[in-house]
Order: structure tokens, then C-alpha cells, then sequence
């Protein structure tokens, strides 16, 4: 009976309870079910923009996009400061496509069908359609060879090519609707006839004056006590100030260094040395060059000034044949063997038709299909309709045109062949790329180039040297604890550095090479944690504490109370002065008067105008010259706190300028100016309005 009782009077709770079970059960059913947790739906994302989740594949593909374009235009690898702005420009292509299309679309902006169709085939067609498709001579569109791109492209439904058209299609409609808003954000301006002749007036009205000037560095720190009140006033008077835009992070940190010692810059120098005597013997230069050299370079004519200084001299002063070197650059060993010296054109102008042996069946059908063309173009056909009609790469669509280029900008079997050839000239040539037919317009200019093989080695820490540092780091990190990190440096002689307020995305610190890991391992520890590890940054070895963490949003009075104190100690110095100054002002009718008693001699200021308010050999002090503007002739000011001191200000005198006699163009000069920078802030203000959440730091 007991039993039944209990179970009659508690049996909500247990209802309640069963249900919950039933609940939790439910949900680790699908996490069993489906492998992932619920409350890691969001793992994956590296941002939400208004709702719209930014997954880490989809960006991942096009930071290397943006990475890969990078190395195409710049060659060599990447820096670790040269992909954090790749990162950073994938986020704000994401930012300005999700922001500008969902106002687009609350605006109502559109392209339809028919404009994109006249924006390719119109009478106005786009700047983008009139670059790819303009004849060079004319600056006009050729017509004839966008129609005969049009009809291949039909023609060629579903392929590579039709996709990059429809991507090229789809950016030139971006960009017809990015001009609209702009217009239609520019064209909101207005400028009135009462700011025209304010804004005239403050650029040619001349005050001229005199002050006196109580220095904030007339008053010594020591004699200054602050007390929590005047944190908490100069906090309460800048609070708007203190709005952070993205939570930030500071640690302190030590630094065991482990670069290359003289040992290790001997053996370097040895090893290039020895490289050196094996390149002047061998017969096979380019191979042994590609197989001995950390850059790679290949066998190529060098015009003077592509190398460093000190090899560039030795190579363009060396005979045929010899071999130079080691030097020393900028952390690198470098040598080079002169494989010929000769005078070459400085640049050339070619176009060529590019053939895929894949697709014609081998190199030989290509070469006997590029012969064809040859024969043709020799006999006077329209070699742009050619390679229009039969052309594989990019320049197809161009006519073949490949501009006008330097040495350095082909790969070295196209560059020898164009540059050793005459104007005029038509041949065929067989590349890594497939078979060409080229063709050479012009070429300028003539001077001399030299052939080399080059080998180099960056000098670098030897394993004794990193396995050293490493072992004093971790050395420290085994005795350091959460409240002893500075003792410990100390004891170990090592300097304490800090990094203030570091952002999730931020690419540098001073004194720290590539520091990403550790900012990443940063946002993810809790305040006066230590770092999950010693980091290994290049050639140094870093142990880490986070200090604080600064939320996003107002930051406290605790926060911010550190820095504000230089501004805070300014303050309380200004009330002093300005109470020194009050004293001398009383029946005082002349700034001599005052400068007497403070001790001071007032300094005459002349042609000073309210655009630009510096005091020449002082500072810039906005509120100095604007009091000026606004006293009359003779009045003596009150005390005004500046950015160098406390001054007060008497006007001798103004000059007004010459009345505005073309009211209609200073209106149009001062809209030309508000709409230079009204795209940027009507962005600006699109961002201050979403909700943003940035989760970068957790992927790169």
C-alpha cells in the first residue's frame, strides 16, 4: 500500500520525467542515427551574413581561387600574409554579394533578359563585351568575330567554354546592377547654395591671431593622483568610443629563437660552393639547375636588373661560358653559369592559334593541321578568323592576340622562339601546351641578354639550431603553471612581449613570423589559460598566456581603463591649467596680459583658415581654430582644452574672401567630392546594419 501511495502522489513528476527520458532518447537516436549532434548543425559554417550561412567547402574553394590567381600574377609561393588576404577578400566578396543582393532586391533593381541581351549585341554594348571584343585600332566592337563567338558558343551547349560565358555573363549583369545602385546612391546628392558658401567660406576665410599655450608636459605626472572618479568621467563623457566592433583577444608570450647560426651560414655557403664546381663541369645545365635550386628557375635569356643585385652584376659582366659565384642575398646563396650572351629585342607583339594535339588526333595531325594554317595565313587569310574558327585556349576569342610582352612572361621554348624571330614572321611550334601557329607583329627596342642556369639555397636552421630552441621552450613550458608564467621568463632571462587586443583575422604580430596557429589557439582558450602547446612559428618557438578577452559590443570601464589613462591624466592636467588660466583671464583685456601672468609669450598665428586647423610647429587643434572662427575681433576666449595643452585665443583680425562668383560649379566640385565616397559609406552603413556572425578564426 505504501508503494501505490507514493506512486499515486508523485505520479506527475514521474510522467514528467519518463517524457523527458523519451525526449533525450529521441534526440540520441538521431545522433546515432545521422552521426552528427544537433548542436553541431553548425560546425561547418565559417560565417552567417542576414541568415545566410557561408559553408567552410564553398568558401574553402574560393579563397583558393583568389590564392591561385595570386600565384599566377605574382608566380612563387604564397606567404602566410598573402593568404590571409586571400581569406580576407573571399569574406568581403561574400559580404558584398549577400548585402548589395538583398537590397537590390528590397529596392527592386533588375536586369532583364532583354537589357543583358543589348548590353552584348546593342548599340551601347558593356565595357566588358568592348574589351574582350573591341578591335585595338578602332576601339569599336568587332561584330563580325562577337558573331562568330555567339554562334560557337550555341553550338557548343554544355561545355567548358559555354559555362565561362554564362559566368562571364552573369558578372557583367553584377556589374550593370552594382552601376545602377551607384547612380542611383549618387545621384541622392544634393548640394546646397548655403553649404557651398559654408564650405567656400571656411576654405578662404582668414583668421589671424594670437594664443597662449600651458603644455600638459608643464605639469609632471608625478604631481597627478587619479582617482576612480575621473576613470569613471572621462569613461562616461567617450562611452560611444568604447563600442567594440569584434570580440579581441591579448596574451603575453615568449620568444626562443632558432634562427640560422654562423655554423649554419658556413655550411650553406660550403654546400653552394661545392654546387657551383659540379655546374661549371657539368653538361647537362638545365637539369642540374631545376635538380639543385629551391626557386627553380628555368633556362631562360635574363634581361639586366631581373636578379639580385649582387648576382646581376657578376652574370652581366661574366663571359660565355663562365660560371659566378656563390653570392650572398638577402638570406639566399645563389650561383649562375653563362650560357650565352647576346643583344635581343626588349619586348614583342604576337598572336598564335593553339592546337590540342588530344583533339586532333597526335602531334603529328596538329603539326600537318598547323601547317595548313600557316600556308593560309601566308597567303593572305584573316588570321584572327582562324583562330577564332580553330584556336583551343583563351585567345581564341580575341583573335589570338597575345599583347605586347617582356621577357620573363612565356614559358622559355615560346619566349626564345618569338624573340629570336623577325616582324612578319609566321611558324609553327611544338610546346608543352600543344602546337602553335604564331605569328610576329612587331618588336621594340634592343638590348642585352644573358642565358643562365642559376642555382640557390636559402640559408636555414640546421637541426642542431631548432632542436636547441625547442628544448630550452620546452624546457620553460614544463615549469610554467597559470600564476607564474613572468616569474618563471624572468628566472630564465627571457622578455615577456604582448599582443593587445588581437582580432580573429588579424595576419600579424610584432616580432612573431606567421603567427595564425597561435591566434587560432587564442579564440579558442579561456582567459589566463596557457597555449595547448609550444608553437613553432618559422624559425622561433613560442609559449603563451591569454590575458584577457574582449567581448563584442560596449566595453566596460574595466576593459578599457589601461589604455584611457594617458587620455585621463591629459584631463585632470587640463583642469588644473584651466583653472591657472581663469585666474590670469580675470580683468585681464589683451593676450598679453594673460601671457604675463602664466608666464608665457603669446605666439602670433596668421592665414589660418577653419579647413585646415593646424598651428604650424605644434598640432592639429580642431577646437582652437574652430573657438577662433567664432570669436570677434579682440575678445579674449575662454580656456580651451586642446590635443597639446590649454590655450586661450585672441583674434586680431579676419579676411574675408572675394564673394563666390560661380556658385553652380563650387556646388558641383563638393557633390563630385560627396559622391566619390557615398558607395563606400552606403555599405558601410549595410554592414552596421546586419547581423554578422564570423567564425574564420576557427578554419584558417
Amino acid at each position: 500500500m505504501g508503494l501505490m501511495t507514493f506512486l499515486r502522489n508523485r505520479a506527475g513528476i514521474i510522467i514528467v520525467v519518463i517524457i523527458g527520458l523519451a525526449i533525450v532518447a529521441f534526440l540520441l537516436g538521431d545522433v546515432i542515427r545521422f552521426g552528427t549532434p544537433f548542436w553541431a548543425g553548425r560546425q561547418d559554417e565559417v560565417g552567417n551574413i542576414n541568415g545566410n550561412a557561408i559553408k567552410y567547402e564553398q568558401f574553402n574553394t574560393q579563397v583558393e581561387q583568389s590564392i591561385n590567381n595570386m600565384r599566377q600574377q605574382m608566380g612563387g609561393n604564397m606567404s602566410p600574409q598573402m593568404r590571409s588576404y586571400a581569406v580576407e577578400e573571399a569574406w568581403n566578396q561574400n559580404l558584398r554579394q549577400i548585402l548589395l543582393t538583398k537590397e537590390l532586391e528590397r529596392i527592386g533593381l533588375g536586369v532583364g533578359t532583354s537589357e543583358l541581351q543589348d548590353m552584348v549585341t546593342g548599340k551601347n554594348p558593356s565595357p566588358m563585351i568592348v574589351q574582350n571584343f573591341g578591335n585595338p585600332q578602332t576601339g569599336e566592337v568587332d561584330r563580325n568575330q562577337l558573331n562568330q563567338f555567339l554562334t560557337n558558343i550555341n553550338n557548343e551547349s554544355g561545355t567548358e567554354l559555354s559555362q565561362q560565358w554564362n559566368s562571364f555573363l552573369e558578372a557583367m549583369r553584377d556589374n550593370r546592377l552594382q552601376q545602377k545602385y551607384n547612380n542611383l546612391i549618387q545621384n541622392s546628392i544634393y548640394v546646397t547654395s548655403l553649404e557651398a558658401n559654408e564650405d567656400y567660406n571656411q576654405r578662404n576665410k582668414i583668421a589671424n591671431f594670437s594664443y597662449v599655450l600651458l603644455d600638459y608636459a608643464s605639469v609632471p605626472d608625478k604631481d597627478i593622483k587619479l582617482s576612480d572618479a575621473d576613470y569613471q568621467n572621462y569613461y562616461d563623457a567617450h562611452k560611444a568610443a568604447f563600442k567594440n566592433e569584434m570580440e579581441t583577444r591579448s596574451f603575453d608570450y615568449v620568444v626562443f629563437n632558432a634562427q640560422p647560426t654562423a655554423q649554419d651560414t658556413a655550411a650553406t655557403k660550403e654546400a653552394v660552393t661545392n654546387l657551383t664546381q659540379e655546374l661549371a663541369k657539368t653538361t647537362n645545365d638545365s637539369l642540374f639547375a631545376v635538380s639543385n635550386s629551391e626557386q627553380k628557375r628555368p633556362v631562360a635569356y635574363l634581361k639586366k636588373g631581373t636578379l639580385s643585385p649582387a648576382l646581376d652584376s657578376l652574370v652581366f659582366s661574366a663571359a660565355k661560358g663562365t660560371t659566378v659565384g656563390p653570392v650572398y642575398a638577402n638570406g639566399v646563396y645563389e650561383s649562375a653559369k653563362i650560357l650565352d650572351v647576346r643583344n635581343s629585342p626588349d619586348s614583342v607583339t604576337a598572336r598564335h592559334i593553339l592546337l590540342n594535339p588530344a583533339k586532333e588526333g597526335g602531334v603529328d595531325k596538329a603539326k600537318a593541321k598547323a601547317d595548313s594554317l600557316k600556308n593560309l595565313i601566308l597567303k593572305g587569310a584573316n588570321f584572327a578568323a582562324l583562330a577564332v574558327e580553330y584556336g583551343t585556349d583563351g585567345t581564341k576569342d580575341n583573335g589570338g592576340e597575345l599583347g605586347t610582352f617582356a621577357r620573363g612572361s612565356m614559358i622559355p621554348a615560346f619566349e626564345d622562339a618569338v624573340f629570336d624571330a623577325k616582324p612578319g614572321d609566321v611558324f609553327v611550334l611544338n610546346t608543352q601546351y600543344g602546337v602553335h601557329v604564331i605569328k610576329v607583329d612587331a618588336q621594340k627596342g634592343m638590348s642585352k641578354v644573358v642565358k643562365a642556369a642559376i642555382i640557390d639555397k636559402s640559408v636555414s636552421s640546421s637541426n642542431e639550431t631548432l632542436k636547441a630552441a625547442y628544448s630550452k621552450a620546452s624546457n620553460f613550458y614544463g615549469k610554467i603553471t597559470g600564476k607564474n608564467f613572468a616569474e618563471e621568463a624572468k628566472k630564465a632571462g627571457l622578455t615577456v612581449e604582448h599582443a593587445e587586443n588581437i582580432a580573429p583575422m588579424q595576419g600579424y604580430i610584432q616580432n612573431l613570423e606567421s603567427p595564425r596557429e597561435l591566434i587560432k589557439w587564442a579564440f579558442k582558450a579561456e582567459q589566463g589559460d596557457l597555449s595547448d602547446k609550444v608553437y613553432e612559428l618559422d624559425n622561433q618557438y613560442v609559449v603563451a598566456q591569454l590575458t584577457s578577452i574582449r567581448p563584442k559590443g560596449q566595453l566596460s570601464l574595466a576593459d578599457v581603463k589601461k589604455e584611457i589613462e594617458p587620455e585621463v591624466l591629459k584631463k585632470v592636467k587640463a583642469t588644473k591649467l584651466e583653472q591657472k588660466f581663469n585666474e590670469a583671464l580675470t580683468g585681464a583685456k589683451t593676450i598679453e596680459q594673460v601671457a604675463q601672468k602664466v608666464g608665457k609669450t603669446p605666439k602670433a598665428e596668421q592665414n589660418i583658415v577653419l579647413a585646415n586647423p593646424i598651428l604650424p610647429g605644434v598640432a592639429q587643434e580642431n577646437k582652437v581654430v574652430g573657438t577662433v572662427f567664432g570669436l570677434q575681433p579682440k575678445q579674449l576666449s575662454k580656456p580651451i582644452e586642446g590635443n597639446q595643452g590649454v590655450y586661450v585665443v585672441q583674434v586680431t583680425d579676419f579676411v574675408n574672401p572675394a564673394a563666390l562668383d560661380n556658385l553652380d560649379g563650387q556646388k558641383r566640385q563638393i557633390q563630385q567630392q560627396l559622391r566619390q565616397r557615398i558607395a563606400n559609406q552606403a555599405f558601410q552603413a549595410l554592414l552596421d546594419k546586419a547581423d554578422i556572425t564570423d567564425n574564420r578564426v576557427r578554419f584558417f
